[in-house]
């Protein structure tokens, strides 16, 4: 992610999916950004989104090398977060998605503990308990408890 990026000041939407990128960077620039495409990857981590805090609403970053969440919370508006296939395997990690006030829809399939909470049962459970502002979680709709008991 070179310093041209930073040119890019009107920019809403920038997609960079399949580009062997190793590192998030160079995003000052972009004052407008709302959407932020960096699927299949080489990212390892979530370092260099602080300059697009304040205004990301979706980050698409399924297909990397992210293992742990650390600096994600500088997300103040972030609704969308899909990360699929990624190496996330701690609870410890999970639960910094519920310091992000605005997300409402999670995809994180594919990452060893939805793996190996799928396989047991509970991942749906586990996942909504730890981040209870979910309204979809890998692409289905999360049913709150107490809208269970209504029906």
């Amino acid at each position: 992610m070179d310093a041209s990026l930073s040119t890019l000041a009107n920019c809403e939407k920038l997609s960079l999916s399949t580009n062997c990128i190793e590192k998030i960077a160079n995003l000052n620039g972009l004052k407008n950004l709302r959407i932020l495409s960096l699927g299949r990857n080489n990212i390892k981590n979530l370092n260099g989104l602080e300059a697009v805090g304040d205004t990301l609403e979706e980050l698409w970053i399924s297909y990397n090398f992210i293992e742990k969440l650390k600096g994600i919370h500088v997300m103040k508006k972030l609704k969308i977060l899909y990360m699929s296939n990624n190496l996330v395997k701690d609870w410890a990690e999970f639960v910094k998605l519920a310091d992000l006030p605005c997300l409402e829809d999670l995809v994180f399939v594919g990452n060893p503990l939805e793996e190996k909470h799928s396989a047991e049962g509970n991942w749906i459970d586990e996942a909504t308990k730890r981040v209870p502002k979910l309204k979809k979680l890998d692409g289905t709709p999360v049913i709150k408890q107490e809208e269970e008991d209504e029906n």
